[in-house]
């Protein structure tokens, strides 16, 4: 009985130690393996790394192949752009207010301490809501007509401050393109010059001179439609500060009204 169960137990111990040394011989060859996987690793990240690289420096060498001339007029659209479309943006998120609780606080303060105690309120408080409200209120003791006519007058001058210097980022939409557009003629020009002065049609006289060319408009598209971006932006946010001064400015004329009451 005991022999048996020495044999067995000799028997699985065996299996055993065959399958941890299997185990072994198996980490051992993928252990000899990793340096094959880990060199093919390093060389797609240095690749990755390279063309990350590349795609810089391309960029940066199409910039100079497209010439100092349009390229840094087409450069100083883009920088005067972003300049005027970062102060805007600025301005409008500064000039955003919570036009109900601005409401509610005049309210009551025409029910608690009267005109005065409003337009210190208003005076207090930033943006072009509390700025109409103020003026408002400053001709309520001529009558609410000439109230409402002071909202009204002083509503389009703040209108005006919103949109503040937003005409130039248009301009820069436009002119960043014709520019390119511009340069690229410019350049096909002096390809055909090139052409007339050898006498003959050969692809490496031209190629040069139009694959310039046509660097000028791409870089003026892509102004652009950076600058469009942010041109889109900035109309989206005045319209909404346009659309909460209108529904103030009549919820203002509403209280003024029930005040004189």
């Amino acid at each position: 009985m005991y022999p048996m169960r020495k044999l067995f137990v000799a028997l699985v111990a065996s299996i055993l130690m065959t399958g941890f040394s299997a185990n072994a011989n198996t980490i051992n060859l993928i252990t000899a393996e990793n340096p094959v996987v880990s060199s093919i690793a390093q060389e797609e990240e240095d690749q990755a790394s390279e063309e990350s690289v590349s795609f810089t420096q391309e960029l940066k060498t199409r910039f100079i192949e497209g010439g100092p001339g349009f390229m840094g007029i087409v450069l100083i659209c883009l920088i005067l752009g972003l300049a005027i479309s970062i102060e805007r943006i600025i301005f409008l998120n500064l000039a955003t207010t919570n036009t109900q609780k601005l409401t509610q606080g005049v309210e009551q303060a025409l029910a608690s301490g009267g005109v005065e105690e409003a337009k210190d309120l208003c005076r207090n408080t930033k943006g072009p809501v509390a700025s109409i409200f103020y003026q408002g209120l400053d001709r309520v003791d001529e009558g609410v007509e000439s109230a409402e006519k002071a909202v009204v007058a002083y509503g389009g001058v703040q209108m005006g401050q919103l949109e503040k210097n937003v005409s130039w980022i248009s301009l820069f939409i436009a002119l960043a393109p014709m520019l390119g557009f511009m340069g690229t003629v410019i350049g096909m020009i002096q390809a055909f010059d090139k052409i007339e002065a050898a006498g003959d049609m050969q692809p490496s006289l031209v190629a040069g001179g139009i694959k310039v060319a046509l660097l000028t408009t791409v870089f003026g598209l892509v102004v652009a439609i950076i600058l469009q971006v942010f041109y889109n932006y900035i109309v989206a946010k005045i319209d909404s500060i346009v659309n909460d001064m209108e529904d103030a400015s009549i919820t203002l004329v509403d209280i003024l009204v029930a005040h004189k009451k």
